[in-house]
Protein backbone atom coordinates (compact mmCIF):
# COMPACT_ATOMS: atom_id res chain seq x y z
CA UNK A 1 0.00 0.00 0.00
CA UNK A 2 0.60 3.77 -0.44
CA UNK A 3 0.87 5.94 2.80
CA UNK A 4 1.55 9.52 3.43
CA UNK A 5 2.96 9.86 6.94
CA UNK A 6 3.87 13.27 8.21
CA UNK A 7 6.94 13.60 10.61
CA UNK A 8 6.94 15.89 13.74
CA UNK A 9 10.27 15.33 15.43
CA UNK A 10 10.04 17.95 18.16
CA UNK A 11 12.17 18.82 20.50
CA UNK A 12 14.71 17.48 22.83
CA UNK A 13 14.93 13.97 22.26
CA UNK A 14 11.91 14.02 20.22
CA UNK A 15 14.24 13.71 16.69
CA UNK A 16 16.62 11.13 17.79
CA UNK A 17 13.75 8.52 19.14
CA UNK A 18 11.71 9.64 16.43
CA UNK A 19 14.46 8.50 14.05
CA UNK A 20 14.24 5.31 15.28
CA UNK A 21 10.93 5.16 14.54
CA UNK A 22 11.27 6.14 10.85
CA UNK A 23 14.02 3.29 10.19
CA UNK A 24 11.41 1.10 11.84
CA UNK A 25 8.61 2.20 8.85
CA UNK A 26 11.04 2.33 6.45
CA UNK A 27 11.85 -1.43 6.95
CA UNK A 28 8.38 -2.16 7.35
CA UNK A 29 7.80 -1.04 3.84
CA UNK A 30 10.92 -2.42 2.32
CA UNK A 31 9.72 -6.02 4.01
CA UNK A 32 6.27 -6.09 3.28
CA UNK A 33 5.97 -4.25 0.08
CA UNK A 34 4.79 -0.77 1.22
CA UNK A 35 5.63 2.63 -0.43
CA UNK A 36 5.77 5.21 2.69
CA UNK A 37 5.96 8.91 1.88
CA UNK A 38 7.83 10.45 5.11
CA UNK A 39 7.87 14.25 5.31
CA UNK A 40 9.23 16.16 8.35
CA UNK A 41 8.22 19.52 9.64
CA UNK A 42 8.46 22.15 12.78
CA UNK A 43 6.23 22.00 15.91
CA UNK A 44 6.85 22.85 18.98
CA UNK A 45 9.53 24.86 20.28
CA UNK A 46 12.00 24.38 17.31
CA UNK A 47 8.73 26.34 15.22
CA UNK A 48 8.16 28.88 18.16
CA UNK A 49 11.89 29.57 17.18
CA UNK A 50 11.32 29.38 13.45
CA UNK A 51 8.12 31.13 13.03
CA UNK A 52 7.02 32.75 15.95
CA UNK A 53 4.21 29.69 16.62
CA UNK A 54 4.14 26.56 18.02
CA UNK A 55 2.33 25.15 15.10
CA UNK A 56 1.63 26.96 11.90
CA UNK A 57 -1.40 26.45 9.67
CA UNK A 58 0.46 25.28 6.75
CA UNK A 59 1.59 22.37 9.25
CA UNK A 60 -1.97 21.86 10.39
CA UNK A 61 -3.06 21.18 7.28
CA UNK A 62 -0.05 18.97 5.86
CA UNK A 63 -1.27 16.86 9.05
CA UNK A 64 -4.68 17.12 8.38
CA UNK A 65 -3.97 15.92 4.55
CA UNK A 66 -1.37 12.51 5.68
CA UNK A 67 -2.31 9.11 6.51
CA UNK A 68 -0.88 9.45 9.94
CA UNK A 69 1.20 11.29 11.74
CA UNK A 70 3.86 10.33 14.06
CA UNK A 71 5.48 13.06 16.48
CA UNK A 72 8.54 12.68 18.54
CA UNK A 73 8.50 15.28 22.03
CA UNK A 74 8.00 18.72 22.78
CA UNK A 75 9.07 21.61 24.75
CA UNK A 76 12.25 22.49 26.62
CA UNK A 77 13.83 24.94 29.43
CA UNK A 78 14.57 27.48 26.45
CA UNK A 79 10.52 28.14 26.45
CA UNK A 80 9.49 26.99 29.74
CA UNK A 81 8.65 30.60 31.04
CA UNK A 82 5.11 30.04 32.31
CA UNK A 83 4.11 33.70 31.54
CA UNK A 84 5.28 33.34 27.87
CA UNK A 85 2.20 33.94 25.12
CA UNK A 86 3.31 30.75 23.13
CA UNK A 87 4.38 27.30 24.53
CA UNK A 88 5.39 24.45 22.91
CA UNK A 89 2.67 22.28 24.43
CA UNK A 90 0.11 24.80 22.99
CA UNK A 91 1.00 23.41 19.58
CA UNK A 92 0.51 19.92 20.80
CA UNK A 93 -2.90 20.97 22.19
CA UNK A 94 -3.74 22.51 19.06
CA UNK A 95 -2.86 19.93 16.99
CA UNK A 96 -5.02 17.51 19.12
CA UNK A 97 -7.80 20.11 18.88
CA UNK A 98 -7.11 20.68 14.85
CA UNK A 99 -7.25 17.06 14.03
CA UNK A 100 -10.69 15.95 15.88
CA UNK A 101 -8.85 13.41 17.95
CA UNK A 102 -10.89 13.13 20.72
CA UNK A 103 -9.19 9.90 22.29
CA UNK A 104 -5.68 9.11 23.41
CA UNK A 105 -5.02 5.35 23.74
CA UNK A 106 -2.15 4.14 26.07
CA UNK A 107 -1.24 0.31 26.63
CA UNK A 108 0.00 -0.65 29.84
CA UNK A 109 2.06 -4.12 29.59
CA UNK A 110 5.38 -4.87 31.33
CA UNK A 111 8.03 -7.46 29.59
CA UNK A 112 8.58 -9.89 32.11
CA UNK A 113 12.02 -9.11 31.48
CA UNK A 114 11.51 -5.77 32.56
CA UNK A 115 9.86 -6.36 36.07
CA UNK A 116 12.61 -5.74 37.87
CA UNK A 117 12.79 -2.20 36.68
CA UNK A 118 9.65 -1.46 38.08
CA UNK A 119 9.67 -0.23 42.18
CA UNK A 120 6.50 -2.61 42.07
CA UNK A 121 7.15 -6.07 43.81
CA UNK A 122 6.67 -8.42 40.45
CA UNK A 123 4.03 -10.33 42.05
CA UNK A 124 1.89 -7.14 41.67
CA UNK A 125 2.77 -7.07 37.90
CA UNK A 126 2.30 -10.32 36.64
CA UNK A 127 -0.84 -10.48 34.46
CA UNK A 128 -0.95 -6.04 34.33
CA UNK A 129 -2.27 -5.84 30.52
CA UNK A 130 -4.65 -2.36 30.64
CA UNK A 131 -5.24 0.18 27.87
CA UNK A 132 -6.19 3.53 29.10
CA UNK A 133 -7.88 5.63 27.04
CA UNK A 134 -7.90 9.37 28.07
CA UNK A 135 -11.01 11.92 26.49
CA UNK A 136 -8.04 14.29 24.61
CA UNK A 137 -10.09 17.81 23.27
CA UNK A 138 -12.40 18.58 26.40
CA UNK A 139 -11.95 19.07 30.01
CA UNK A 140 -10.41 21.75 31.96
CA UNK A 141 -7.16 22.21 29.51
CA UNK A 142 -9.44 23.55 26.89
CA UNK A 143 -12.17 24.81 29.19
CA UNK A 144 -13.58 28.48 29.10
CA UNK A 145 -13.12 31.05 31.15
CA UNK A 146 -9.44 31.05 32.00
CA UNK A 147 -7.24 33.18 32.99
CA UNK A 148 -6.24 35.52 35.79
CA UNK A 149 -7.30 38.71 37.43
CA UNK A 150 -6.22 41.05 40.34
CA UNK A 151 -8.78 42.02 43.32
CA UNK A 152 -9.37 45.55 44.94
CA UNK A 153 -7.98 43.62 48.05
CA UNK A 154 -4.37 43.86 45.74
CA UNK A 155 -4.62 39.57 45.59
CA UNK A 156 -4.28 38.11 42.58
CA UNK A 157 -6.97 35.22 41.05
CA UNK A 158 -6.33 32.58 38.69
CA UNK A 159 -9.25 30.10 36.90
CA UNK A 160 -9.46 27.84 35.07
CA UNK A 161 -12.79 26.06 34.14
CA UNK A 162 -13.23 22.27 33.75
CA UNK A 163 -15.99 21.55 31.07
CA UNK A 164 -17.61 18.88 29.18
CA UNK A 165 -20.51 18.20 26.90
CA UNK A 166 -22.55 14.98 26.82
CA UNK A 167 -21.78 14.55 23.21
CA UNK A 168 -17.50 14.41 24.08
CA UNK A 169 -18.29 11.92 26.94
CA UNK A 170 -20.48 9.68 24.73
CA UNK A 171 -18.09 9.12 22.16
CA UNK A 172 -15.13 8.43 23.99
CA UNK A 173 -16.74 6.04 26.29
CA UNK A 174 -18.18 4.22 23.23
CA UNK A 175 -14.70 3.91 21.44
CA UNK A 176 -13.11 2.41 25.56
CA UNK A 177 -16.34 -0.18 24.79
CA UNK A 178 -15.85 -1.01 21.52
CA UNK A 179 -12.09 -1.40 22.40
CA UNK A 180 -12.79 -3.51 25.69
CA UNK A 181 -15.08 -6.18 23.46
CA UNK A 182 -11.83 -7.04 21.26
CA UNK A 183 -10.21 -7.77 24.68
CA UNK A 184 -11.34 -8.88 28.32
CA UNK A 185 -14.51 -6.90 28.10
CA UNK A 186 -14.16 -5.07 31.29
CA UNK A 187 -14.67 -0.85 31.44
CA UNK A 188 -13.80 1.05 34.50
CA UNK A 189 -14.85 4.76 34.38
CA UNK A 190 -12.39 7.15 36.15
CA UNK A 191 -13.98 10.26 37.39
CA UNK A 192 -14.64 12.20 40.30
CA UNK A 193 -18.53 12.46 40.81
CA UNK A 194 -18.68 13.07 44.47
CA UNK A 195 -17.37 16.51 43.86
CA UNK A 196 -17.20 17.51 40.56
CA UNK A 197 -20.27 18.43 38.23
CA UNK A 198 -18.66 17.47 34.75
CA UNK A 199 -18.14 14.38 36.66
CA UNK A 200 -21.28 13.89 37.86
CA UNK A 201 -22.60 14.89 34.11
CA UNK A 202 -19.59 12.17 32.82
CA UNK A 203 -21.31 9.30 35.08
CA UNK A 204 -24.42 9.67 34.14
CA UNK A 205 -23.74 9.52 30.54
CA UNK A 206 -21.21 6.32 30.48
CA UNK A 207 -24.38 4.85 32.61
CA UNK A 208 -26.35 5.45 29.22
CA UNK A 209 -23.35 4.40 27.28
CA UNK A 210 -22.92 0.88 28.84
CA UNK A 211 -26.49 -0.35 28.48
CA UNK A 212 -26.24 -0.28 24.91
CA UNK A 213 -23.17 -2.48 25.56
CA UNK A 214 -24.27 -5.74 27.58
CA UNK A 215 -21.44 -8.15 27.31
CA UNK A 216 -19.11 -5.41 28.90
CA UNK A 217 -18.71 -5.25 32.75
CA UNK A 218 -19.33 -1.85 33.36
CA UNK A 219 -17.53 -0.34 36.76
CA UNK A 220 -16.79 3.44 38.04
CA UNK A 221 -14.39 4.24 40.46
CA UNK A 222 -13.26 7.94 41.73
CA UNK A 223 -9.74 8.86 40.20
CA UNK A 224 -7.63 9.12 44.02
CA UNK A 225 -8.96 5.49 44.08
CA UNK A 226 -8.36 4.37 41.00
CA UNK A 227 -4.60 5.70 41.72
CA UNK A 228 -4.07 3.73 44.31
CA UNK A 229 -5.84 0.98 42.93
CA UNK A 230 -3.01 1.86 39.61
CA UNK A 231 -0.34 0.46 42.87
CA UNK A 232 -1.92 -2.15 44.34
CA UNK A 233 -4.27 -4.08 42.06
CA UNK A 234 -2.89 -2.80 38.45
CA UNK A 235 -3.70 -6.35 36.75
CA UNK A 236 -7.60 -6.17 37.66
CA UNK A 237 -7.77 -3.34 35.09
CA UNK A 238 -8.75 -4.06 31.71
CA UNK A 239 -10.26 -0.92 30.10
CA UNK A 240 -9.97 2.27 31.66
CA UNK A 241 -11.73 5.40 30.61
CA UNK A 242 -11.32 8.87 31.77
CA UNK A 243 -11.10 12.89 31.18
CA UNK A 244 -8.48 14.96 29.82
CA UNK A 245 -6.49 15.88 32.81
CA UNK A 246 -7.35 12.51 35.02
CA UNK A 247 -6.16 10.54 31.87
CA UNK A 248 -2.67 12.81 31.76
CA UNK A 249 -1.73 12.38 35.49
CA UNK A 250 -2.92 8.42 35.55
CA UNK A 251 -0.62 7.17 32.85
CA UNK A 252 2.45 8.94 33.83
CA UNK A 253 1.54 6.92 37.10
CA UNK A 254 1.28 3.44 35.12
CA UNK A 255 4.50 3.88 33.86
CA UNK A 256 6.24 2.80 36.33
CA UNK A 257 4.72 -0.63 36.01
CA UNK A 258 6.45 -0.87 32.65
CA UNK A 259 10.34 0.18 34.31
CA UNK A 260 10.33 3.27 32.39
CA UNK A 261 8.44 5.78 30.64
CA UNK A 262 10.36 5.47 27.81
CA UNK A 263 8.89 2.24 26.61
CA UNK A 264 5.44 3.48 26.66
CA UNK A 265 3.66 4.26 23.18
CA UNK A 266 0.18 6.48 22.51
CA UNK A 267 -2.28 7.01 20.14
CA UNK A 268 -4.91 9.71 19.23
CA UNK A 269 -7.94 9.04 17.14
CA UNK A 270 -10.84 10.86 15.93
CA UNK A 271 -13.74 10.02 13.79
CA UNK A 272 -11.05 10.43 10.36
CA UNK A 273 -8.52 7.45 9.98
CA UNK A 274 -5.67 10.21 10.66
CA UNK A 275 -4.55 9.29 14.05
CA UNK A 276 -1.46 11.21 15.49
CA UNK A 277 1.05 8.70 17.13
CA UNK A 278 3.82 9.24 19.94
CA UNK A 279 5.15 8.07 22.91
CA UNK A 280 3.84 9.73 26.51
CA UNK A 281 7.52 10.50 27.25
CA UNK A 282 8.37 14.63 27.27
CA UNK A 283 11.66 16.00 25.47
CA UNK A 284 14.36 14.87 27.95
CA UNK A 285 15.98 18.28 27.67
CA UNK A 286 19.15 16.66 30.29
CA UNK A 287 19.83 13.89 28.14
CA UNK A 288 18.94 15.60 23.82
CA UNK A 289 21.72 15.21 22.02
CA UNK A 290 23.70 12.36 23.79
CA UNK A 291 22.09 9.88 21.68
CA UNK A 292 21.28 7.56 24.59
CA UNK A 293 17.33 8.23 24.87
CA UNK A 294 14.83 4.92 24.90
CA UNK A 295 13.16 4.50 21.06
CA UNK A 296 11.00 1.83 22.12
CA UNK A 297 7.96 4.09 22.74
CA UNK A 298 8.05 5.72 19.44
CA UNK A 299 8.98 2.49 17.69
CA UNK A 300 6.21 0.80 19.38
CA UNK A 301 4.25 4.10 18.51
CA UNK A 302 4.73 3.71 15.17
CA UNK A 303 3.33 -0.15 15.48
CA UNK A 304 0.06 1.58 16.47
CA UNK A 305 0.27 4.14 13.48
CA UNK A 306 0.22 0.73 10.93
CA UNK A 307 -2.63 -0.96 13.15
CA UNK A 308 -5.05 1.68 13.65
CA UNK A 309 -4.41 4.28 10.65
CA UNK A 310 -3.02 2.10 8.00
CA UNK A 311 -4.69 -1.25 9.38
CA UNK A 312 -1.70 -3.06 8.47
CA UNK A 313 -2.19 -5.56 11.88
CA UNK A 314 0.37 -8.23 10.30
CA UNK A 315 2.77 -5.65 10.12
CA UNK A 316 2.41 -3.92 13.75
CA UNK A 317 2.29 -7.02 15.62
CA UNK A 318 5.73 -7.75 13.93
CA UNK A 319 7.17 -4.73 15.07
CA UNK A 320 5.64 -5.57 18.32
CA UNK A 321 7.14 -8.61 18.23
CA UNK A 322 10.59 -7.83 17.12
CA UNK A 323 10.64 -4.94 20.54
CA UNK A 324 9.67 -8.09 23.01
CA UNK A 325 12.65 -10.58 20.94
CA UNK A 326 14.95 -7.46 21.91
CA UNK A 327 14.03 -7.07 25.28
CA UNK A 328 14.40 -10.78 25.59
CA UNK A 329 17.53 -10.74 24.43
CA UNK A 330 18.75 -8.31 27.08
CA UNK A 331 19.62 -5.48 25.05
CA UNK A 332 18.90 -2.14 27.48
CA UNK A 333 19.32 1.68 26.79
CA UNK A 334 20.43 3.70 29.74
CA UNK A 335 16.86 4.08 31.29
CA UNK A 336 16.52 0.82 31.97
CA UNK A 337 20.20 -0.40 32.90
CA UNK A 338 23.32 1.41 33.37
CA UNK A 339 25.81 -0.76 32.58
CA UNK A 340 26.56 -1.75 28.74
CA UNK A 341 23.80 0.51 27.92
CA UNK A 342 22.87 0.80 24.06
CA UNK A 343 22.53 3.97 22.68
CA UNK A 344 19.62 5.36 20.62
CA UNK A 345 20.89 3.76 17.25
CA UNK A 346 22.01 0.74 18.85
CA UNK A 347 18.84 -0.45 20.50
CA UNK A 348 16.75 0.34 16.91
CA UNK A 349 19.33 -1.67 15.35
CA UNK A 350 19.03 -4.54 17.10
CA UNK A 351 14.90 -4.02 16.88
CA UNK A 352 15.72 -3.91 13.25
CA UNK A 353 17.45 -7.11 12.97
CA UNK A 354 14.70 -8.89 15.02
CA UNK A 355 12.20 -7.34 12.50
CA UNK A 356 13.59 -9.07 9.49
CA UNK A 357 13.53 -12.41 11.96
CA UNK A 358 9.95 -12.25 12.16
CA UNK A 359 9.35 -11.58 8.34
CA UNK A 360 11.71 -14.69 7.49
Amino acid sequence: MKARIAVLPGDGIGPEVTAGAQQILEQVAHLFDHKFELEEYLMGGCSIDRYGTPLTDETLADCNASDAVLLGAVGGPKWDDPMAKVRPEMGLLGLRKGMGLFANLRPVRPHPDLMHASPLKPELLSGVDMLVVRELTGGIYFGEPQGRDSQPDGNTRAFDSMVYWDYEIERVVKLACNLAAGRRKKVTSVDKANVLETSRLWRQVANNVAVSHPTITFDHQLVDAAAMRLITQPSSFDVLVTGNMFGDILTDEASVLTGSIGNLPSASLGDSGTGLYEPIHGSAPDIAGEGIANPIGAILSAAMLLRHSLNLESEASAVEAAVMHTLEEGCRTIDLRQEKALSTQQMTAEIIKNLETQKR
